[in-house]
C-alpha cells in the first residue's frame, strides 16, 4: 500500500485525539495511561507470533523501551497541555517536533544544520512566541499549557528518532508492542505516584478512552511507525503537520473553539518554519515490503 494512501489515514486518525481528550472527564495522566494500556492489550493476541519473538534481543528491547519512555512522556506532557490551553495552541505547538528532530540529528547523529534548518528554527520560535504571547493575555494557566505542549514536542522528536533507528531493520509489530507497552507502564506508574484514580468515571469516558487507543494510537501512531521504515524521521514528522489542521477544524465544529489573529499568525509562522527546515527535493521510494502491512 502506498505511503500516499496510508499517511493521510494516519493524519486523520491522530487528528481526532485532541477532541476526544477534551471530551474526556478523566485527569491527563489517566487518559494517557488508559490510551496506551488499551492499545497494548489489543496487540497481545499477536504477541505470541514466532516472528515477533525471534526479533527481540537485549539491545533491541532496550532501544524499544527507551522509545516507549519518550512516547509515554510525550503523552503525559501533551495531554496535560490540553487541560490548560486550547486545542489549536496545543496541537500547533506539539507539532513543532520536526524542528527538534532536526536538532537531534545534529547533536546525536553529527549532521550539521543547514541554512534551511536554521531559518526553520527562527520561524518556529517566532510562531511559538506569537501563540504564547496571545495566550499570556488570556491566563497564566494557558501559558503553562503551551509550555507542556512544547515539552511534548521534544519527547515526540526523541520517539521518532529512536523509531527511525529501530524500524530500518525491525518488524513493525516487534517494534510497536514493546514500545506501546513500555509507554503504558510508564504512564501507569506516573498515575500511581500522582495518586490518580483509575476508576469512578462515566461510561462515556471509558468509551472515549477505548477510542483513543483504537483510532489515534493503533491506527494513527502505528501508521507513522510503519512509515519510519521507508522515510527519514524528519519526513515522517513533517506529515504530522496535518494534525493541527484537522484538530483545529474539529475543535471549531465540535467544541466551538475560536481562533485569534495571533494564533493564526503563529501557526502560519510555525508551518513555514517547519516546511523550510525539512524541505526535501524527493521522497525516497519504498524498497521491499513490510510484513505487517
Amino acid at each position: 500500500m502506498s505511503l500516499f494512501f496510508l499517511l493521510p489515514i494516519g493524519i486523520l486518525a491522530t487528528s481526532t485525539a485532541s477532541i476526544l481528550i477534551k471530551l474526556c472527564d478523566a485527569p491527563a495522566l489517566i487518559i494517557a495511561a488508559y490510551r496506551m494500556g488499551f492499545a497494548s492489550l489489543m496487540l497481545i493476541p499477536w504477541a505470541t507470533h514466532r516472528r515477533v519473538w525471534n526479533e527481540w534481543d537485549g539491545t533491541q528491547l532496550r532501544w524499544c523501551s527507551l522509545s516507549g519512555l519518550f512516547l509515554g512522556l510525550h503523552f503525559a506532557f501533551w495531554i496535560g497541555s490540553l487541560k490548560f490551553t486550547s486545542v489549536a495552541s496545543s496541537v500547533v505547538l506539539v507539532s513543532t517536533n520536526p524542528i527538534f528532530v532536526g536538532i537531534g540529528s545534529w547533536l546525536f547523529l553529527r549532521e550539521r544544520p543547514n541554512l534551511n534548518l536554521i531559518l526553520g528554527i527562527l520561524f518556529s520560535v517566532l510562531g511559538s512566541a506569537l501563540i504564547s504571547f496571545g495566550d499570556m493575555a488570556i491566563s497564566r494557566e494557558t501559558l503553562i499549557g503551551d509550555g507542556l505542549a512544547l515539552l511534548g514536542a521534544i519527547m515526540a522528536s526523541a520517539y521518532f528518532l529512536v523509531g527511525r533507528k529501530m524500524r530500518k531493520a525491525q518488524n513493525l509489530l516487534a517494534y510497536i508492542l514493546p514500545v506501546y507497552t513500555t509507554a503504558g507502564l510508564v504512564l501507569i506508574l506516573l498515575s500511581v505516584l500522582s495518586e490518580k484514580s483509575f476508576h469512578g468515571y462515566s461510561s462515556s469516558t471509558y468509551l472515549i478512552l477505548f477510542l483513543l487507543a483504537l483510532i489515534p494510537q493503533l491506527i494513527g501512531h502505528t501508521t507513522y511507525n510503519w512509515a519510519l521504515k521507508y522515510l527519514p524521521a524528519s519526513m515522517v514528522a513533517i506529515t504530522t503537520l496535518g494534525e493541527p489542521v484537522g484538530s483545529t477544524i474539529l475543535a471549531y465544529l465540535i467544541l466551538g473553539e475560536q481562533l485569534t489573529l495571533l494564533k493564526v499568525a503563529g501557526g502560519i509562522s510555525i508551518f513555514i518554519g517547519i516546511l523550510i527546515a525539512v524541505k526535501k527535493k524527493t521522497v525516497p521510494e519504498m524498497k521491499g515490503k513490510d510484513e505487517n502491512r
